[in-house]
């Protein structure tokens, strides 16, 4: 399986008139085609910017990125963006929400819009596409957002934290079904997280960062032997403990 983007020695700091702020600091690591990658480390210490640097929000002060296209080339891939906040537009309504990316990109074509139909009925949103987002759950928006970001077709999924707003009952349910639906589509997937028990339950493989300026502390491949494939299960599975006490001791002690 070949990697979909490689980071070598990637290096950012924040300037302002009191100095510089070291962010980033020599972080190097693949992706692989259809891989799920979780992205663990201390608050504050930049992971929220190397996503922005993967998106190409940010240029790297330091470092490259080198991207594998099937055709070739070397400009980023298609990429979803989900952040920690839905932001579905309350004067528009789930379907108009839904469909926004496509507006903007000029990309309304027939075959599109019949997917967006598909993934309102997987999603179980069909019933609400004439609802606006106040009317629905936290749960249901973030589906919205999903489908929105699918909308556009992109090879690789970013997520920031995009189940920390929700309540603890919901987000084991709306993560568990956002992960199965984004494995179905056999997308690659980078998330970002606070919460170990989640990068346990839904990488294949967890990046551990260090405290600012962030460097790759440790990079974890998770196999958990599972009856099946629910993060109950997961958190369930005898492995499970061990993952977690390890990550633990990464964050909580610095080397």
């Amino acid at each position: 399986m070949s990697n979909i983007l490689e980071l070598k020695n990637i290096g950012y700091s924040y300037h302002n008139l009191h100095g510089e702020t070291r962010a980033l600091e020599d972080i190097s690591f693949g992706v692989a085609e259809g891989e799920f990658v979780a992205v663990v480390g201390p608050s504050g210490c930049g992971k929220s910017t190397l996503l922005s640097i993967i998106a190409g929000l940010l240029t790297p002060e330091r470092g490259t990125i080198l991207v594998n296209n099937p055709d070739g080339s070397i400009r980023h891939p298609g990429i979803g963006y989900m952040l920690q906040r839905d932001h579905l537009f309350e004067w528009r309504t789930v379907y108009r929400n839904v469909t926004l990316g496509l507006e903007i990109q000029k990309k309304l074509t027939p075959e599109r819009l019949e997917t967006i139909e598909r993934l309102l009925r997987e999603y179980g949103l069909e019933k609400f596409r004439d609802k606006r987002p106040s009317e629905l759950s936290g749960g249901m928006k973030q589906r919205a957002a999903l489908i929105r970001t699918l909308a556009l077709d992109p090879r690789l999924l970013l997520l920031d934290e995009p189940f920390s707003a929700l309540d603890y009952q919901t987000r084991l349910t709306v993560s568990a079904d956002i992960c199965r639906l984004i494995r179905e589509t056999g997308k690659t997937m980078i998330i970002i997280t606070h919460d170990l028990a989640e990068a346990i339950s839904l990488a294949d493989r967890i990046i551990v960062l260090s405290g600012r300026p962030a460097r790759v502390k440790r990079e974890i491949p998770v196999k958990l032997t599972l009856k099946d494939d629910s993060l109950l299960a997961a958190r369930n599975a005898p492995e499970f403990q061990d993952y977690f006490n390890s990550l633990w001791e990464d964050l909580t002690y610095e080397k």
